[in-house]
């Protein structure tokens, strides 16, 4: 009986350990960690070897590819950790040839010392062990970074008189924005809509984006007409010393009381502007992105907001995101959202709800923003 309740107690921790150590797992991870994550581990461990050698021999490819991903893997690594995996690696193969000649000495039974596998598994885990911990301090420095990306977005919705609007929506670098002019401000209250797209992916795309925020509080404070703007921060990024540190924008001057705006758009996805009657506009002349070329040429153009009006503003994330089945969300999806009437609000937690069943779990591959603004 105490034999039978000992035994009752160690299947209890077992299974309590297991829930615990696989908390989270679904069988879509598993899926993706065997299907399309081992594939992108391939192309990025092997992008810098030469694969138009590879044999047409299913068992030579098969050989050359374990050489490839060896190689591609090995000098990842610094010296020391390179010579690690090295050894670990050697010692397996040598409890394996350890093994064979113990086969071959003895036909009944087989004795194996399991020193050379001890070997390999204890260098393996300390490399593993060195790896993680270089991860855990990159990924500290990087949370740090996010949240200085974070605080460049408001904290809560913004309120203008005649204006409604949400709190933009910004995941990681992409920034939209509404901003009152500083003092001296106009009588009329004009307001700056901004949104843009900084180039690149990751923490640079995050340190252009809060250069380019710097430098258009220092435009608009100089003189927040769109033209200027564009022209000040452009001259701002291309002195960067990096012509591949690029961003578009769109920038427009609204007054609340009369709906006028005036804007430019430098190779920005074209804002929707969804009137009350149900008719959507694109708003925007195209041109080139900021950054890009010393002088650059903007169209200023203008339009007015009537009561009830809609404009939407977003960032390439959102249409350009694709599924599972790489079906991207597309324009034509997003203006079918906008047809049905709502508040800013709505439509904003709309698109994100859209955006969501669209996805479908899949991760991101880009970063989207929403700026959703109604005339009252």
């Amino acid at each position: 009986m105490q034999q039978e309740l000992h035994g009752n107690v160690a299947r209890d921790r077992i299974k309590a350990f297991y829930e615990e150590f696989t908390e989270g797992l679904t069988t879509e991870e598993l899926r993706r960690l065997f299907g399309r994550d081992a594939a992108q581990v391939y192309r990025v461990l092997t992008r810098e070897q030469d694969l138009s050698r590879e044999p047409a021999g299913r068992f030579k490819r098969f050989f050359f590819r374990v050489k490839v991903v060896f190689l591609g893997l090995s000098y990842k690594l610094t010296p020391a950790r390179r010579v690690l995996f090295g050894v670990s690696i050697l010692a397996a193969l040598l409890g394996l040839l350890q093994l064979r000649a113990r086969i071959a000495a003895q036909d009944i039974s087989v004795s194996m010392s399991p020193f050379w596998f001890l070997v390999s598994v204890a260098g393996l885990t300390f490399l593993l062990a060195l790896e993680l911990v270089d991860r855990v301090l990159v990924r500290d420095e990087l949370e740090v970074a996010r949240q200085l990306q974070r605080d460049l977005l408001p904290s809560r919705a913004p309120r203008f008189p005649a204006i409604a609007s949400p709190t933009p929506t910004g995941r990681e670098r992409d920034r939209g924005r509404l901003l009152r002019l500083p003092p001296p401000a106009p009588a009329d209250g004009r307001l700056a809509l901004v949104i843009g797209d900084a180039s690149g992916h990751g923490m640079a795309a995050g340190l252009l984006m809060a250069i380019a925020n710097a430098a258009l509080k220092l435009a608009i404070e100089v003189d927040p007409s769109p033209e200027r703007v564009a022209a000040l921060l452009n001259r701002v990024l291309c002195r960067t010393g990096d012509r591949r540190a690029f961003m578009s924008l769109f920038y427009g001057l609204l007054t609340p009381s009369s709906g006028h705006l005036e804007y430019v758009c430098a190779g920005h996805p074209f804002p929707l502007l969804r009137r009350a009657t149900g008719e959507a506009e694109e708003l925007g002349k195209g041109g080139l992105p900021l950054g890009i070329r010393d002088v650059v040429e903007l169209a200023r153009a203008e339009v007015t907001l009537g009561i009830g009006d809609l404009l939407l503003l977003y960032s390439d994330g959102l249409p350009e995101s694709v599924n599972a089945a790489r079906e991207a969300f597309g324009f034509e999806r997003l203006r079918d959202l906008l047809r049905v009437a709502a508040d800013p609000q709505a439509i904003h937690d709309r698109l994100l709800r859209a955006l969501d069943t669209h996805l479908a779990g899949e991760p991101l591959t880009d970063d989207v923003s929403i700026v959703v603004v109604s005339r009252l």
